[in-house]
C-alpha cells in the first residue's frame, strides 16, 4: 500500500519545485497563518481557515493554484524550520533528478560537438530544397537544412521527411531534444528519433544581446 505523503514532505517538494528557498517558503506560511496572505518568490500563500489543530493554505502562482493542503499546528511551531529536515526524502530527490534528466536550454553560442538533450529557440532565416538520400538504414529519405539564428550565432539544421514541413524561412521554432554533430568541420544541430521541433509565435526581444545590435 503507498504511504501517504506527509506535509512536511510536500511542502519540501514544493519549495525544490519552486526554487524558493525553504526558510522564506516556511516563514511566508507562518506570516499567511497569522496576516492571512504572504508571499515568497512567484507563490502566493493564502490562510484559508482552519480545521480542529490544522490550519488549510492555498498556494498559487499566477493566479493559478499550485496546492491546497492543511497544516499541523504543531508543524508551524517546532522550533527552526521543519521543512529542512524534508529536503533529502524521496520526493525531493526524484524532483531534482528528473531536473538533471531534463533537455538544457541553450545559446547557439554555446553548443559544441557531441552534445545532446538540448533545447534552443531560434529563427529560421532559410530552408534548402529537399533531397533523397540513402541512410544508413538501408532506406531513402528526405533531408532538407535549415540555417538559424538566435542573435548569438548561427547553426544549421538537419531536418529529415516530416521535420522538414515544420518550418519555413522567417519562421520561429523550439527545438527540443536536439543534438549537435559536425559535418565537413561545421557544427550542426540534428533531431535524432526523439528531438522536436515547432513553430512559435514570437521570437522575445531579450534573446538579442544588445552588443551584437
Amino acid at each position: 500500500m503507498k504511504r501517504k505523503k506527509s506535509s512536511g514532505e510536500y511542502l519540501a517538494f514544493l519549495s525544490a519545485k519552486y526554487e524558493v528557498d525553504p526558510d522564506t517558503f516556511f516563514y511566508a506560511l507562518l506570516s499567511a497563518g497569522e496576516n492571512q496572505k504572504s508571499s515568497c518568490g512567484n507563490l502566493s500563500i493564502e490562510c484559508r481557515g482552519k480545521i480542529k489543530d490544522k490550519i488549510i493554505f492555498l498556494i498559487t502562482e499566477n493566479s493559478q493554484v499550485v496546492a491546497q493542503l492543511s497544516v499541523s499546528e504543531a508543524f508551524l511551531t517546532k522550533e527552526g524550520n521543519p521543512i529542512r529536515s524534508f529536503m533529502e526524502t524521496d520526493m525531493v530527490r526524484k524532483h531534482e533528478a528528473r531536473k538533471l534528466r531534463s533537455p538544457a536550454s541553450y545559446s547557439i553560442q554555446d553548443l559544441r560537438a557531441g552534445m545532446n538533450h538540448v533545447n534552443l529557440k531560434a529563427k529560421v532565416l532559410e530552408v534548402t530544397q529537399p533531397k533523397q538520400v540513402f541512410t544508413r538504414y538501408g532506406n531513402y529519405a528526405s533531408l532538407a537544412k535549415a540555417v538559424i539564428e538566435d542573435g548569438t550565432g548561427k547553426i544549421k539544421l538537419c531536418l529529415w521527411n516530416d521535420q522538414i514541413d515544420a518550418v519555413s524561412a522567417g519562421s520561429t521554432v523550439q527545438i527540443e531534444n536536439a543534438r549537435t554533430s559536425t559535418f565537413k568541420g561545421e557544427r550542426q544541430l540534428s533531431l535524432g528519433k526523439t528531438g522536436t521541433v515547432n513553430n512559435i509565435e514570437h521570437f522575445e526581444d531579450e534573446m538579442m544581446p544588445t552588443d551584437l545590435q
